[in-house]
């Protein structure tokens, strides 16, 4: 291939056109990545929070060079959990490093100086109900961050006759029933309150 025999004003209006698409191209990643609409998590649900322990989670209390005070349990009913030493200790609505504090609190006067890690092995009381308009309806699992449409998706997806656009998430807050909607349209628009972040104990209602 022979080579180009561009002269000086040629080669100056070329590298302008060239240095200006640039500049377009980084002005529209800037606004993609600063899209309120595309990142932003609304204040409906529970982004952020810290874990709060609840009946039927799997705990395991780790007491350091103490080997017959570490087990692992499962949250009672009563919201309680039984600790070598201890007896009973409430465990249900605690964080874990709140309970590691109450047990490191009771154990000092039995041991020097505990060292003690609590960690969640199953987290079984915080889940979702799907009902309607899904394959499976009941009961998922909540992960951190979860939307409606991943509930949904655990729920084995939408039936042929889901209305996707009319999905509501109930939700009990201090005793009041609240409601939010869901449009699987406005979602797919990339609204910036379209998704609603779930809680532990919401019922998605996808209706036929």
């Amino acid at each position: 291939m022979g080579e180009l025999d561009l002269d000086p004003e040629t080669t100056k209006s070329m590298f302008a056109r060239v240095l200006a698409g640039a500049f377009a191209l980084g002005a529209i990643v800037a606004c993609a990545s600063s899209n309120p609409k595309a990142f932003q998590h609304t204040a409906q649900g529970g982004t952020g929070e810290e874990y709060v322990i609840g009946a039927a989670d799997v705990v395991r209390v780790t007491v350091w060079q103490h080997p017959e005070l570490t087990s692992e349990m499962t949250v009672r009913r009563d919201g309680k959990i039984s600790v070598p030493l201890l007896d009973d200790v409430q465990a249900a609505g605690l964080t874990p490093k709140q309970l590691k504090t109450n047990i490191t609190q009771g154990l000092t006067g039995s041991i020097k100086n505990p060292n003690v890690n609590v960690a969640v092995i199953s987290p079984n009381s915080q889940t979702v109900s799907v009902i309607g308009g899904v394959v499976k309806s009941g009961p998922v699992p909540l992960a951190r961050d979860m939307g409606v449409l991943e509930a949904v998706a655990a729920a084995g997806g939408f039936t042929a006759w889901a209305n996707k656009n009319d999905i509501t998430v109930v939700r009990w807050v201090d005793g009041k029933r609240v409601t939010y909607s869901f449009s699987y349209r406005g979602y797919l628009s990339g609204s910036a309150d379209a998704d609603v972040f779930l809680k532990a104990g919401d019922v998605i209602v996808v209706p036929e």
